[in-house]
C-alpha cells in the first residue's frame, strides 16, 4: 500500500509513481504555473488530468484536496519533516516549491520580499483582472447587452498591463537579473489574455514593448514550453 492511499483524490486518479510528486491540474493559467515551476526546478512529478469538461473539479475526490473546487493542487510525498503535504492555491504550491528547492526566488531576503510583492500582484489583479476580461469578451458574459463590465475590465487589464510595462523598462526578468515565481506567475496569464482571450486588440497589446518582448523571453525558455502542456489534453 501507496502512503498516498490515505488521499481519496487517488482514488480517481491512482498513482502510478507514489515517490513522486502527484500534480492535478489542468493546462489554463493557473495550472501551467506549477508544471511550469516543476519543470523548471526538475522535481520528478506525476501529472493528472483535471478535466473540467467532465465536471472533474466538483467530484468529492476533488474536492477533498482542493475544496473550492480550483485546480492545480498538488500532494508532496516528501514534504516538510518527510510527511506528505498536500497543497492547493497556485500561489502558495509556487512558494511551497521554491522554498522546498531553492530555486526560482532570491536568497537575499529584500529581494525575496520583493518577488513576494509580484507574485501577489498576479494573484490579487493579473489574475482576476485578466480572467473577467475573458469572460466578458469571449465566453457566456458576450451575451449580455449591458457592456459596462466588459469596459471595467479591459480598462483595469490595461492599468496592469501598464503596470509591468514600466516594471520591465530595461528590465529582463521581473526582479533581480533571474527569472522567478515572479515571472512564471504571470507568464501563462498575459499568453492567455492575447492569445486564447483573443484581446490583444482590446487592451492594445501592440503598442506595449517590454512586455512582449519579456514574454517572449518566458516562451523561449524550454522547461516553460514544456510546462505549458502539462498535463496532456489527449
Amino acid at each position: 500500500m501507496s502512503a498516498l492511499d490515505a488521499f481519496p483524490i487517488t482514488k480517481r486518479w491512482p498513482a502510478r509513481h507514489p515517490e513522486r510528486l502527484q500534480l492535478y491540474s489542468l493546462p489554463t493559467p493557473n495550472g501551467v504555473k506549477v508544471s511550469i515551476m516543476l519543470e523548471e526546478v526538475g522535481l520528478p512529478y506525476e501529472p493528472h488530468l483535471v478535466d473540467f469538461a467532465s465536471n472533474d473539479q466538483t467530484t468529492p475526490e476533488f474536492l477533498s484536496l482542493s475544496p473550492y473546487g480550483k485546480i492545480p493542487a498538488i500532494i508532496d510525498p516528501d514534504g516538510p519533516g518527510g510527511a506528505r503535504m498536500p497543497m492547493f492555491e497556485s500561489g502558495a504550491i509556487l512558494l511551497y516549491l521554491a522554498e522546498k528547492t531553492g530555486k526560482l526566488i532570491p536568497a537575499d531576503p529584500a529581494l525575496r520580499w520583493e518577488t513576494l510583492q509580484w507574485l501577489f500582484f498576479q494573484m490579487a489583479a493579473v489574475g482576476p483582472m485578466f480572467g473577467q476580461v475573458g469572460y466578458f469578451h469571449k465566453f457566456a458574459g458576450r451575451e449580455l447587452s449591458d457592456k459596462r463590465p466588459l469596459e471595467r475590465y479591459v480598462n483595469e487589464s490595461k492599468k496592469i498591463l501598464t503596470v509591468l510595462e514600466h516594471r520591465l523598462d530595461r528590465r529582463e526578468w521581473l526582479v533581480g537579473e533571474a527569472f522567478s515565481i515572479a515571472d512564471v506567475a504571470k507568464l501563462g496569464w498575459v499568453r492567455n489574455l492575447i492569445g486564447y482571450y483573443d484581446a490583444r486588440e482590446l487592451v492594445a497589446y501592440d503598442r506595449l514593448s517590454a512586455v512582449p518582448a519579456w514574454l517572449e523571453r518566458c516562451l523561449a525558455r524550454p522547461a516553460v514550453a514544456r510546462g505549458l502542456t502539462v498535463p496532456s489534453r489527449s
